[in-house]
């Protein structure tokens, strides 16, 4: 299975504060049957430059390199920031997720502008990007009742934490949306070993018992369709 957002590289942003801790996060993720983890720090355009951004990330990556045999693959990618305009950043595609087309965005923790969803609308439509919204159900709430649908019908793809999958309050809803298809690929979003460990098992057992193996196939496949 793959992790599809995490911020397990060490000291590149508010995730992993060491090689060590990142190893720790990296072994429990094997443990938990996870082959390939996606690393995506969080970028932020009003911060750093693409250029430099991209220099921090691989240096940290090649910091904990050494350490990787028998641990999941690392994919290197990038959580970026949203905001008005963000279709004309110079470089955009260089934040993809590896080779792939794919951009991990996250959005404003609020109701979206009709400028914000025509951006996103027009930023799917370029042939070197394909959008993926990062941990979807931190934004519901504040959304109209449609609007996911839309989105996904213009392309837009849609990751989910697993803690919306195991969160007692959460996670029959989580299961409801990812029958629909509203949901697409399901990241960790761990950031550490305390507060925000890797929880990938729980979520993914969660899914198999209330939805089955199938759609824990469909979120594989399509996630290798892409990485």
């Amino acid at each position: 299975m793959i992790d599809f957002h995490s911020h397990i590289l060490p000291k590149v942003d508010d995730g992993s504060k060491s090689v060590e801790e990142s190893v720790k996060m990296l072994k429990l993720l094997k443990r938990q049957g996870i082959e390939t983890v996606l690393a995506t720090p969080h970028f932020y355009a009003n911060h750093v430059t693409v250029d430099k951004f991209i220099e921090r990330r691989n240096a940290s990556y090649n910091s904990l390199k050494p350490y990787l045999t028998d641990l999941p693959k690392i994919v290197l990618g990038a959580e970026v920031k949203f905001y008005e305009g963000i279709s004309r950043l110079e470089n955009l595609q260089s934040l993809c997720i590896g080779d792939s087309k794919l951009i991990l965005l996250e959005m404003p923790m609020k109701k979206w502008t009709e400028y914000t969803v025509r951006e996103l609308i027009e930023l799917s439509s370029k042939s070197e990007i394909k959008v993926v919204l990062a941990h979807i159900e931190r934004y519901l709430s504040f959304q109209d009742k449609f609007l996911l649908e839309e989105l996904i019908s213009q392309g837009i793809l849609i990751q989910a934490n697993a803690e919306f999958f195991i969160n007692f309050l959460t996670r029959r809803k989580a299961v409801t949306m990812l029958k629909k298809g509203h949901i697409h690929f399901i990241g960790s979003d761990c950031h550490n070993l305390t507060s925000r460990s890797p929880n990938m098992e729980l979520a993914l057992s969660y899914i198999k018992r209330k939805a089955g193996n199938h759609f824990l196939s469909q979120i594989e496949s399509l996630a290798q369709r892409y990485i």
